[in-house]
């Protein structure tokens, strides 16, 4: 049903290889990205150039801020389903720049739903996070738990877009889900991330930033797991939940249709036992600075995806031991080192 998708965020690392997924399987692929230098651009550019590759593949270079060349570009290619991928991330960076969170987070993904309702899109998914469980210390989180004490910024926002792609469900019958991604993980990753930012420094000789003195845990998600996850989803149609009640509202399902979804690995890992993995295939030990908790940060995240599993029949596997490895082997390949 779903043949020609929009993915925005298109040369990041989970649309690049969630793109790369969709056209073996021969759908069609307009990849929306601005290229912006949050981190080096080189690595998107090499991301992209894998894209472009594809007879299937075209690539959109503007901000999906844009409101004119949104409407213009859904306009000219009636897309059949959207995935939307591009946010400005980083809870912590979010401290430092909080418009660029407004502006993409936001104001895009507002763009994203117009395009969406006014040229018949038959599915949205869009990337929300982990980090909308803010507060919450239930584990594992569930999608069927309430999620109203967001503790950064970036999560607020992505808190904000399964409210704004709900309102879009209940007024226009717009399909929407939401994907709760728990800290992905592996080759083509982003440089902000742990993996990346310890592997590099641990090469160099320098020491790593271990937060929270090291007692954080984390679902720490292989990016195979996630893209077969998102997959797996495109032409599965959220449709209305008839037992849903306004007297005892269930935060994952809706009367119209609206769903959300946890893709984690339903397994929280020690940070330190991670950094011992990553240690173990590197062949070197970290020098390790031990800091306070950051702003905005939660000391444990672990993924309840049992509603993945009975809809979709699919439970991601992939152990650190596996995939750190698959990661620092991608690394030296593409550095040369």
């Amino acid at each position: 049903m779903i043949k020609k998708i929009l993915i925005t965020g298109a040369a990041g690392f989970i649309g690049h290889n969630l793109g790369k997924k969709l056209l073996a399987e021969g759908k069609t692929i307009v990849g929306l990205d601005n290229l912006n230098d949050y981190y080096d651009p080189k690595l998107k550019k090499s991301r992209l150039a894998e894209l472009l590759a594809h007879d299937g593949f075209e690539h959109a270079d503007f901000d999906m801020a844009d409101r004119d060349k949104m409407a213009a570009l859904f306009e000219k290619h009636k897309f059949d389903g959207v995935v939307n991928l591009a946010a400005q991330a980083g809870v912590r960076y979010s401290l430092e720049n909080p418009h660029s969170y407004v502006d993409t987070n936001l104001v895009g993904f507002v763009n994203i739903l117009e395009g969406c309702r006014h040229t018949g899109v038959k599915h949205l998914l869009y990337a929300s996070s982990s980090s909308v469980y803010g507060a919450n210390t239930k584990m594992p989180f569930s999608v069927h738990d309430n999620v109203d004490h967001p503790v950064s910024l970036y999560a607020a926002s992505k808190k904000a877009n399964e409210l704004m792609a709900h309102t879009y469900s209940h007024l226009f019958g717009l399909k929407t889900t939401g994907l709760r991604f728990f800290t992905v993980y592996g080759p083509w990753g982003r440089p902000d991330m742990a993996l990346f930012l310890f592997t590099k420094a641990i090469l160099e000789d320098r020491p790593i930033n271990v937060f929270n003195n090291g007692n954080m845990e984390r679902d720490f998600t292989y990016i195979d797991d996630i893209v077969e996850g998102v997959v797996r989803l495109v032409d599965h149609l959220p449709v209305p939940d008839p037992s849903w009640s306004g007297d005892h509202p269930d935060p994952a399902t809706s009367y119209c249709p609206w769903r959300v979804y946890n893709i984690g690995n339903n397994n929280k890992e020690k940070l330190m036992r991670y950094i011992e993995v990553l240690e173990d295939c590197l062949g070197k030990k970290a020098k390790k600075n031990f800091l306070p908790m950051q702003n905005g940060d939660v000391p444990a995240t672990y993924a309840d995806v049992s509603d993945l599993i009975r809809e979709i029949d699919f439970k991601p596997a992939t152990t650190i031991e596996e995939g750190v490895k698959k990661f620092v082997d991608w690394y030296r390949s593409y550095y040369s080192v």
